[in-house]
């Protein structure tokens, strides 16, 4: 039989104290939702004794009807100046009538001494009358062990007395915390070990990153028989972050066959990484394990040989496990594998004997040696094949354009205008527009010439827009990139252009991208 392990959530309480992260009240509600959806076990709320929106808080999250995960509310032990039943603290951690509380205590005799200037043997009643108090009116009582490994390492014994305080009390797990970040994995491991033989209650591991460690110490306390993983969706935390639980889990569950998510449960750990980001306002981070974009993501020509024939031979578990997909790159490293995937993936007939099929390998490869990168712009790359095959049309021609930027007074912006002329069938079309740049209002411009004649532009929004000088040694006679993504509601693309002039490059993308639309939208009328 599996081995059951506890996954606690603590992203709306640890996560959000990452640098440039905040989540309103309604936010940590949608997340609350989305990670009892995910599945897991407990989930962290906040300190209802900090602030009053923690309170707001598990105010509305006891209205939600949860069916995987507990709300956890999150304190400290009692002030040394009161007692239990009478801490502001404690109080509001039963007011937040959770099924959950864990409360965190001093474990290092330093910080005991020096932060909280009270004796060893009281804090060891601090621990113990706290979580007494709490088992009272909470299903679970944890307690975080702060600072645990700082404090095992400077006084072995009497760390290990704090977690017998909190099991004397009542304590359904001890947490062994890792709080700066900093212990090593051997060590922790060493520590993990002596601990589980001196304490009986359930140990729990809560690891910080600031080593790079914090997936990897645990995995090893799991190893060693932890039962319990705390830890934040993308390792969000303060300082360098939290344990990931978008590594942790999957390493849990396909490396150590340990049971804690379902098969279901699984695929949806891309979609809980990625919402969080979005709700957090936060990119997500491409080269994330098992659920970034770039997890599963093959380059090389003969690596994408490879996996078409098996993908074990450079993928260490499937990526639909985790609700992700194989993606496969163009580039100038591309191989005709990479092409012809690209292509099927795209809908283009294209075989392996087609003569197009050089034509397109070697345009690539000269393209991206004047600085055109497709790995971002995929939709670009998918033109550049029609064009090869023939199967690209022009649904405009460019006549002309011309762009004004002009600065009328000292502490004004400067102001934009483009004006285009372009030849649409028989049709000349001549208009202008202002935007907040040169190329938003070329952008602009461009549609408004066009809208009329293909009203499914009014769809089509500039999502982003990312300039790169390819060459410092030139100076302002650079050659510079321009990737643009667009959207139109229902999906992304990326497009880009290559130019000394950043004008030209964003109109090279600005094209693309509107082609890439057209296109789309008249094949799908095609299929219909």
């Amino acid at each position: 039989m599996k081995r059951l392990i506890e996954i606690y959530d603590t992203t709306l309480r640890d996560g959000s104290q990452a640098e440039g992260v905040s989540f309103s009240v309604e936010d940590k509600l949608r997340i609350t939702d989305k990670l009892d959806e995910l599945g897991v076990h407990f989930i962290e709320g906040g300190w209802p004794g900090s602030n009053p929106k923690d309170v707001e808080y598990f105010e509305k999250a006891r209205k939600l009807n949860l069916r995987y995960a507990r709300v956890a509310a999150f304190g400290s032990t009692h002030h040394p100046k009161y007692k239990p039943a009478e801490d502001p603290n404690l109080k509001a951690l039963v007011a937040a009538e959770t099924p959950v509380i864990t409360i965190f205590g001093k474990t290092w005799d330093l910080h005991v001494r020096e932060a909280l200037g009270i004796s060893g043997g009281k804090n060891l009643q601090l621990i113990k009358n706290s979580v007494r108090h709490l088992k009272k009116h909470a299903q679970l009582v944890f307690f975080d062990a702060e600072h645990f490994f700082d404090g095992y390492k400077s006084d072995p014994d009497y760390a290990v007395k704090c977690l017998v305080s909190a099991q004397e009390g009542g304590a359904d797990g001890v947490i062994l915390c890792d709080t700066n970040g900093g212990t090593l994995t051997g060590e922790l491991s060493r520590i993990v070990a002596k601990v589980l033989e001196a304490v009986d209650a359930p140990v729990g591991i809560h690891a910080h990153n600031d080593s790079e460690v914090a997936v990897a110490n645990s995995l090893a306390a799991v190893e060693l028989g932890a039962g319990q993983v705390q830890g934040t969706i993308n390792g969000l935390g303060e300082r360098c972050g939290n344990a990931n639980l978008c590594s942790i889990i999957p390493a849990l569950r396909f490396k150590l066959g340990m049971d804690c998510l379902s098969d279901e449960q699984m695929k949806r750990l891309r979609d809980a990484s990625r919402f969080v980001s979005e709700i957090g306002n936060l990119r997500h981070w491409r080269r994330l394990p098992y659920v970034g974009d770039s997890a599963f993501a093959h380059k090389g020509g003969i690596h994408v040989s490879a996996v078409q024939k098996n993908p074990l031979t450079y993928e260490h578990i499937r990526p639909e496990l985790v609700g992700n997909s194989q993606r496969v790159l163009v580039s100038d490293l591309a191989g005709r594998s990479n092409v012809l995937r690209k292509a099927r993936e795209s809908g283009i007939k294209l075989t392996e004997d087609a003569p197009e099929l050089r034509e397109i390998i070697q345009r690539l490869k000269s393209l991206e040696k004047q600085g055109y990168e497709f790995e971002g712009a995929e939709a670009s790359f998918e033109i550049l094949m029609k064009k090869a095959l023939g199967l690209h049309r022009t649904f405009f021609e460019l006549i002309g354009f011309r762009v004004i930027v002009e600065k009328r007074r000292e502490g004004e912006n400067p102001i934009s205008e483009a004006t285009i002329m372009v030849r649409v069938s028989n049709h000349i079309e001549h208009t202008a527009a202002t935007g907040s740049g040169p190329v938003n209002a070329l952008d602009n411009a461009l549609r408004k010439a066009l809208e009329k004649f293909y009203p499914q532009l009014k769809q089509v929004s500039l999502i982003d827009y990312k300039v790169r000088v390819l060459s410092a040694a030139e100076g302002t006679a650079a050659n510079v990139r321009v990737l643009v993504e667009s959207g139109d509601g229902h999906q992304k693309w990326g497009t880009v252009g290559v130019s000394e002039n950043i004008i030209e490059a964003s109109w090279q993308a600005l094209v693309d991208s509107i082609d890439y639309k057209l296109l789309r939208d008249e094949g799908a009328v095609a299929l219909a």
